[in-house]
C-alpha cells in the first residue's frame, strides 16, 4: 500500500481548475511536515498558503514549470493548481544538513496524494519577485513552491537503466513520461 502512495506522488503539472482545496487542506498537509523529522530538530521552516484564486494568480507567474519540455510553459488558465504551499527558511534558524525542506515538501506531497489531490515541488522560482508581491518579510528565504490541486493529467514510470535518457516527456497523447533507474542499477550489491 505504501509502495503505490509513493508511485502515485508523482509531479503533476496540470490540474482540474474547477476544483477547490479548502484553507483546512492546506494546513493539515502543513501539519504532515510539523510533524516530520528535522535535524537537531532546528524546526526552520515557515509556510505561506494559499488556495484563493487572486493571491494565486499572483504566484504563478514567478512560477518556471518544466524544464525538460522546452516547447510548454505552464499549465494554462483552466488547468492551473488551486492551491499552493510556499515553503520558507528562517534566516535567523537555518536548517543544519540542508534535508529538512526535501522531507517536509516529500510529507506535503504523500498527504495530498492520500486526499485524491497531487503537486509539484517547484524550485524555479523568481523569488525577489515572489517576495515582493507576497510581502514576505526579510527575514523568510523562499525554499520552494508545491503547487496542489486535482490532477488532470496521467503520469507513468517508464524504468531505465543507468545512462539511458532521464529527462521527462510528454507523448502524443499528452501522458507524462518519467524514466526511473531500475532497482539493481542503483543498489551496488543488489546480487
Amino acid at each position: 500500500m505504501f509502495k503505490n502512495l509513493i508511485a502515485k506522488n508523482r509531479s503533476y503539472r496540470r490540474f482540474h481548475g474547477d476544483v477547490n482545496i479548502t484553507k483546512e487542506t492546506l494546513l493539515s498537509l502543513v501539519d504532515y511536515a510539523r510533524l516530520s523529522a528535522s535535524g537537531a530538530n532546528k524546526q526552520p521552516l515557515r509556510y505561506i498558503v494559499s488556495c484563493e484564486k487572486k493571491v494565486n494568480d499572483t504566484i504563478y507567474p514567478t512560477l518556471g514549470w518544466a524544464g525538460y519540455l522546452q516547447d510548454w510553459s505552464g499549465p494554462e488558465e483552466g488547468e492551473r493548481p488551486s492551491a499552493y504551499i510556499i515553503m520558507l527558511q528562517d534566516k535567523d534558524n537555518k536548517m543544519i544538513g540542508g534535508a529538512d525542506h526535501g522531507i517536509a515538501a516529500q510529507s506535503i506531497l504523500l498527504g495530498a496524494v492520500d486526499c485524491s489531490l497531487g503537486g509539484c515541488i517547484i524550485g524555479n522560482i523568481k523569488r525577489e519577485a515572489l517576495s515582493a508581491a507576497l510581502a514576505i518579510p526579510d527575514q523568510y528565504e523562499i525554499l520552494l513552491v508545491i503547487a496542489i490541486g486535482k490532477p488532470k493529467e496521467e503520469v507513468v514510470i517508464n524504468e531505465i537503466h543507468v545512462g539511458e535518457d532521464i529527462k521527462y516527456w510528454r507523448d502524443e497523447s499528452q501522458v507524462h513520461h518519467v524514466p526511473k533507474y531500475k532497482l539493481a542499477d542503483l543498489v551496488l550489491n543488489y546480487k
